[in-house]
């Protein structure tokens, strides 16, 4: 079934959960609808990138067009003039039978071109969109408008379902599918005694700076070492904190690498340490691939009572949580791990927990099948 999705900016190396829908999904019969293309493509899809270049007479028409959507819509950013005509001529090109928008907000600006004409339309909401979003009136008012309109909703976590609920925004065909992890490419291998890893930007939301001091506190001057992987502007006060801590030749500072470089870190580490907060403008996780390709790879993840983790992780049975910004709790729980004689129990549980839960190949099926029984319901 010809799948159209929708994303903000393709091609992103990061987000292999949508990257892993354009390449697979129906067999790869699909087609890109993004905001903005970097001009790499390896995927080989064909694409309509809605941020190209106006027409004259439609940047005579954005004012105008832009204002009343923003005021009637919520949004400013819905497809207009020639634009929109040119979009519906390249649906109808590529003979889409469906459209899926990665992220709430991208939902927004294709739900009324595909309900023009007549394409059933999905929503895939994965953290910010229903976290952070939600802090806007305007935004709220502009789901509550959308949702009417989408034939289905996924999201990756019951934590965002509930989330948009609390602010009035629900569908009756809503599911929660995770975004998932390739389980037979994220597996167990020789685990180094008292190897930790943290992976992800180095920002408010993951906290590096009370992983850090936390693993100080359990771990220093013991056999253990810390590894994050990951940039961004706390990469380098982390780096100073370290050599404050006296933990500097106890903690790697890798920087972002490749997926294949975190896969086969994860084979080899112990624990995951992801201290994952609710930042100051309301951005929460979903339900964090990261975490999901540390339980495959058998690692034993240490983390927060946020979001979607504790759909992921089980408390004292495939790792440990503590309490958003308990930097006291975590230090625990990493120097109780460090005490333990044997790991093995929690390794195995956390392997178990992805074959269940996060195999990607089950979970996409699983979506692909709610498309297909939505769009057979309409015949």
């Amino acid at each position: 079934m010809k799948t159209c999705i929708v994303t903000s900016d393709y091609f992103v190396q990061g987000e292999t959960f949508i990257n892993r829908h354009i390449e697979h999904m129906f067999g790869g019969d699909t087609c890109i609808l993004c905001g903005r293309f970097n001009g790499k493509d390896p995927l080989g899809k064909p694409l309509f990138e809605r941020r190209a270049p106006l027409s004259v007479a439609d940047r005579l028409r954005a004012p105008l067009a832009m204002g009343w959507n923003a005021l009637v819509e919520g949004t400013g950013r819905l497809p207009f003039g020639d634009n929109a005509r040119a979009l519906e001529t390249w649906l109808r090109a590529e003979r889409v039978e469906v459209i899926l928008a990665e992220f709430g907000t991208q939902a927004l600006v294709v739900a009324q071109v595909a309900n023009r004409m007549g394409l059933p339309v999905f929503s895939y909401f994965r953290g910010t969109d229903a976290s952070r979003a939600l802090r806007s009136a305007q935004r709220v008012r502009s789901y509550k408008r959308m949702m009417p309109r989408l034939d289905g909703v996924f999201s990756v976590s019951q934590f965002l379902l509930d989330n948009l609920a609390r602010h009035g925004v629900s569908h009756p065909n809503a599911h929660v599918v995770p975004s998932g992890v390739d389980i037979r490419r994220f597996t167990p291998g020789p685990k180094r005694p008292g190897s930790f890893l943290a992976v992800g930007r180095m920002v408010e939301k993951k906290a590096p700076r009370v992983t850090l001091r936390a693993f100080a506190a359990a771990a220093r001057g013991r056999e253990a070492h810390l590894t994050f992987i990951g940039d961004g502007p706390l990469l380098d006060p982390c780096r100073a904190l370290a050599r404050d801590l006296g933990v500097a030749d106890q903690v790697t500072f890798a920087g972002a690498l490749p997926h294949d470089a975190v896969r086969a870190a994860l084979a080899e580490t112990e624990i995951f340490l992801q201290h994952s907060v609710t930042a100051r403008d309301g951005n929460t996780e979903g339900l964090p691939t990261a975490i999901q390709e540390a339980l495959s790879a058998g690692c034993i993840p240490v983390s927060t009572w946020h979001a979607g983790i504790p759909e992921a992780v089980e408390d004292g049975v495939n790792g440990l949580l503590v309490p958003e910004w308990d930097e006291a709790a975590f230090a625990d729980r990493i120097a109780r791990l460090l005490d333990m004689s044997d790991r093995g129990q929690m390794t195995e549980a956390a392997r178990r927990t992805a074959i269940a839960k996060f195999d990607n190949a089950v979970l996409l099926d699983k979506v692909e099948t709610i498309l297909r029984d939505t769009v057979a319901a309409w015949s």
